[in-house]
């Protein structure tokens, strides 16, 4: 294991366990020159630990996830499968009833959640071993995963050779950086899936944090939460987040989105079609009042699935050997829509042979003494 103590800017790789077939799997550790740390293993490209400082300096860890790989491949958390801290790939959220036509061809894909498909299926990007080569260059130290999905992979079309590149900055930010190229034209969505608690992982409920969402509209969905098609304003809506609101503040209104989420679970249609654009757009803020964390969040993609983490039930331990409860932590996954490869009207997720899919998000860290705006 690699030790908590922080480490001046640069890089430690050390062992963090074997895969059942006995594939070795390696932690990076990534120290900026302000002390910001995060950890990752090239098991699932996951962040298993983000310490950031709050208004007073003291350094936190901010996402949930365990300190062991054993945790991460045991029987409790697979069923769960809150894809802590993982790359989903290859299509981030849910295809209705695992399939979709491209080219006058229906393709079949796993189906996980309920008849649908979620997060890449069975064996999604989140599971595989990735290709981790560290680096440091000017703007701070990071970690290139690749990994190739072969033609066939979970029921997709074609040969995606994929390339994510975390980098920690000394501007405290973490760019992820999305690269992918295919042999045949095949649907794709790569995210990031941390969970955040400001206050720090394993201290309770995320519904005091102050979210603000540069959305105007949302994806509406069905009982198993497949999209409808519609882009609903968000106006005089439980999902108005364009000013600065306490995530608890509307999540157990009497409003059948809710219901079907079970609170948020929701895609964001981001107010500026940022995937025109090569320049991230601000797609999300969230600031917690006890520690002043502030997360920034901005993105190439036009949408964001806002998750209040409604499944967390209690039934996992996390670092701090605390139970993860209800809502103990949120996710904000920078994305295309849900099920566009069944949804004409939605951005088109098909990656042609001969394109190149590039992606890019970068969350940013700081404190304050108010929410702001």
């Amino acid at each position: 294991m690699v030790s908590d103590e922080k480490a001046a800017r640069g890089i430690d790789q050390a062992v963090f366990g074997q895969l059942p077939d006995g594939r070795q799997v390696d932690v990076y550790r990534f120290t900026n020159a302000n002390g910001i740390e995060m950890r990752v293993i090239n098991y699932g490209g996951i962040i298993l630990s983000l310490k950031t400082p709050d208004a007073q300096g003291e350094f936190d860890d901010i996402v949930m996830g365990f300190d062991s790989l054993d945790d991460y491949l045991s029987d409790e958390y697979r069923q769960a499968n809150p894809y802590f801290g993982a790359l989903i790939g290859r299509y981030g959220n849910r295809i209705a009833g695992g399939r979709f036509s491209l080219d006058g061809e229906t393709h079949s894909l796993a189906t996980n959640d309920g008849d649908n498909h979620l997060h890449g299926g069975r064996q999604g990007f989140d599971r595989v071993l990735w290709q981790a080569e560290p680096f440091e260059n000017d703007e701070g130290a990071g970690l290139v995963l690749r990994y190739t999905s072969e033609d066939g992979e979970e029921g997709y079309p074609g040969r995606l050779e994929t390339e994510v590149t975390y980098t920690l900055t000394d501007a405290d930010e973490l760019v992820v950086d999305y690269r992918a190229t295919t042999d045949k034209a095949t649907p794709v969505n790569l995210t990031q899936h941390s969970y955040f608690n400001l206050e720090g992982e394993g201290r309770g409920s995320i519904l005091d944090h102050h979210l603000t969402i540069n959305a105007d509209a949302f994806t509406p969905v069905d009982d198993t939460l497949i999209p409808t098609g519609e882009i609903r304003p968000v106006e005089g809506t439980p999902f108005d987040f364009t000013q600065p609101t306490p995530i608890g503040e509307r999540i157990e209104q009497d409003n059948e989105q809710l219901m079907f989420g079970k609170g948020y679970d929701h895609n964001f249609v981001l107010a500026e079609q940022a995937a025109s654009s090569s320049e991230p757009v601000l797609a999300a803020r969230v600031w917690e009042p006890d520690s002043g964390r502030l997360l920034e969040i901005a993105t190439t993609e036009p949408g964001i699935q806002f998750y209040s983490g409604n499944f967390l039930a209690g039934d996992l331990t996390g670092k701090r050997g605390q139970a993860y409860e209800h809502r103990s932590g949120f996710a904000l996954e920078t994305q295309h829509y849900p099920d566009s490869p069944n949804q004409a009207d939605f951005p088109s997720t098909i990656l042609e042979a001969g394109e190149t899919y590039r992606s890019r998000t970068i969350y940013r860290f700081s404190a304050q003494e108010s929410a702001g705006s």
